[in-house]
């Protein structure tokens, strides 16, 4: 039965490109006519351009036109633009069908090997559509920390700052991604396209609206995320994180602090491991890193934002230049039963509804996947030795 398995996974049709291409927008495609009548999220993202376009106000309700309240910064109404301008429902499949083409360009435009991309685009698939069917943003997010990383390894920093500003204007999110800045080779270079970038994206919306507008409602952004970071503990789908899952399980009410603060000191220890900066696997497991700390430690993580920390568990796996164990392989399986399957009906609803969900069990296994990760960028030598280097190469783009 093994034997039949790698035969049948060795064809080329699991190894082509264009396959994979097929299968992510056709993922786009089937979750927007899913969801051609129920598409709350798309009204809000909707919604957000038209507001900035009248100049009303983005961050109070609109119960007319859709439940739930925008919290995205004012940049994203021109981001959204041009899938809010034509007919709903083809604003909607233009939308989802860009989100997952945009994680896929992202992923095949990196550095990483074709059994690294390859691994991700199958492995991720299932998330992915967790996302699409809530029109999430959280894909393109995810190809923007991924794009931030590799332009950086690149040498292409100025496209790399711009990157990372569009996800801090739009989601604040894409902040995790000045984690890549120890290792820009033009860190001047870096700083000075960041703060360019930051004052033109900033004033970008002004051309749909006005100065004033726009700076007072980034100005009641902050007001709101503020508001909405102190909301989300009470909601069984937000804060679906290490944070949430921790207050759940305990039932002990405590600032986040107390987990926030040491879990960043854990993060930042590989920064001193100096020698190992040089090593490919070491730093695209600080993207991993990256990846899921992000969601780990925010309130505001949803089930479907988990293609976040999903590309990040497959780099994670793949990036190290040791062979896995089978407990790595099992951590492998878990992620992908609990978090990744445990929203969709091929889950026992029992178990999604009595302790998943209440617990925020999704949390759980990208929680010790990322324990293990800080581990071995404390202790492990990532150089990149005899077979494992020539069977790199051969697999290389």
């Amino acid at each position: 039965m093994k034997e039949k398995l790698q035969t049948l996974l060795a064809k080329p049709f699991f190894h082509d490109y264009r396959t994979l291409l097929g299968l992510w927008l056709l993922l786009g495609l089937v979750s927007a006519l899913t969801k051609m009548h129920h598409h709350n999220n798309f009204l809000v993202f909707r919604g957000a351009f038209w507001h900035t376009w009248q100049q009303t106000a983005l961050y109070v309700p609109y119960p007319e036109e859709y439940t739930d309240t925008n919290h995205y910064g004012p940049l994203f109404s021109m981001i959204i633009a041009l899938f809010a301008v034509v007919p709903e429902w083809l604003g909607l499949i233009l939308w989802c069908v860009a989100l997952a083409l945009f994680l896929y360009v992202a992923v095949r435009h990196s550095t990483m090997t074709k059994y690294q991309q390859l691994f991700i685009f199958w492995f991720c698939a299932h998330e992915l559509l967790t996302a699409l069917f809530m029109q999430q943003f959280n894909i393109a997010i995810a190809a923007i920390i991924v794009l931030a990383f590799f332009l950086i390894e690149k040498e292409r920093d100025g496209t790399a700052a711009f990157f990372i500003v569009l996800g801090i204007l739009t989601k604040l999110y894409g902040v995790v991604g000045l984690a890549f800045f120890f290792f820009s080779k033009h860190k001047l270079r870096f700083a000075l396209w960041f703060f360019a970038w930051l004052a033109v994206l900033f004033a970008l919306p002004m051309l749909i609206s006005s100065p004033d507008y726009i700076t007072g409602q980034y100005q009641a952004w902050l007001t709101d995320l503020v508001e909405k970071n102190g909301a989300n503990a009470n909601e069984i789908a937000q804060n679906i994180s290490l944070l949430g899952m921790t207050h759940r399980v305990t039932g002990l009410a405590f600032s986040d602090l107390w987990l926030i603060v040491p879990a960043f000191l854990m993060f930042l220890v590989p920064y001193v491991r100096f020698s190992q900066y040089k090593h490919a696997g070491f730093r695209q497991t600080l993207l991993a890193s990256v990846l899921m700390f992000v969601v780990l430690f925010s309130t505001g993580s949803e089930s479907s934002g988990y293609i976040i920390p999903f590309v990040g568990i497959v780099i994670w796996y793949t990036a190290a230049p040791w062979k896995r164990t089978g407990w790595d392989i099992a951590l492998l399986v878990f992620a992908f039963v609990l978090s990744s399957l445990s929203p969709s009906d091929l889950f026992p609803a029992y178990l999604r509804k009595e302790w998943v969900q209440p617990y925020a069990l999704k949390a759980l296994p990208v929680t010790v996947i990322w324990l293990k990760l800080c581990w071995e960028m404390w202790t492990k030598d990532y150089t990149l030795r005899g077979a494992e280097s020539t069977n790199s190469e051969n697999v290389t783009n």
